[in-house]
């Protein structure tokens, strides 16, 4: 099975925090949490105005969950152990020990803060294969240039645009909002595995 996932962060640096993780699964599952204890001392007013401002879980209680009307989406608001929790229960939930294949888009800091949910690389789920995948590598393989714009490759047809919406309706839309970056990494992916 592979999860397509993204982050939201407190900046390109090495002492950046977690502020929201989105998974968009092969199985149009998904999974979405917003961090309670990133370090707020590190926000500019961009990540404000692009990152904050699109957080939606602000009406939830710290340290709970909750599912959508079809229990296709699980939505967490905690601190990082809370969230690591959560997030293994929901891949023990969707998959028991089924191999989960990871794939992001620039996966460097991504990767890195998926692993510190766990502590580090040595907790991860043991279904969770330690090797991660990037679609910046698998657009340069295809020919294409890897800093297209995402939602244009996506998207660029009446059609890919209604099964987006059919597929994800319901779940908040707006960039630098991880779900929403998450479920375009697997239109992307998608779109590039038949990419002749």
């Amino acid at each position: 099975m592979k999860a397509f996932f993204d982050t939201e962060f407190t900046g390109l640096h090495k002492d950046t925090t977690l502020i929201s993780i989105g998974v968009a699964y092969e199985n149009n599952h998904f999974f979405y949490a917003e961090l309670t204890d990133y370090d707020t001392t590190q926000i500019d007013d961009w990540l404000q105005e692009n990152v904050i401002n699109n957080l939606f879980l602000q009406d939830m209680k710290d340290n709970t969950y909750k599912f959508d009307e079809g229990m296709k989406t699980k939505y967490v608001r905690g601190t990082k152990d809370f969230v690591a929790k959560e997030l293994d229960f929901w891949h023990q939930y969707l998959f028991h020990t089924e191999p989960l294949e990871i794939w992001s888009d620039c996966l460097s800091y991504d990767w890195v803060l998926f692993n510190d949910l766990y502590g580090h690389a040595f907790n991860i789920p043991d279904n969770i294969y330690y090797i991660p995948f990037d679609i910046c590598t698998l657009f340069k393989v295809k020919g294409i240039d890897p800093d297209i714009n995402r939602e244009s490759f996506a998207f660029n047809t009446d059609e890919d645009i209604k099964k987006f919406d059919r597929d994800f309706k319901g779940i908040e839309k707006g960039k630098h909002n991880a779900l929403w970056d998450a479920k375009v990494i697997k239109a992307c992916y998608e779109k590039l595995i038949v990419t002749e």
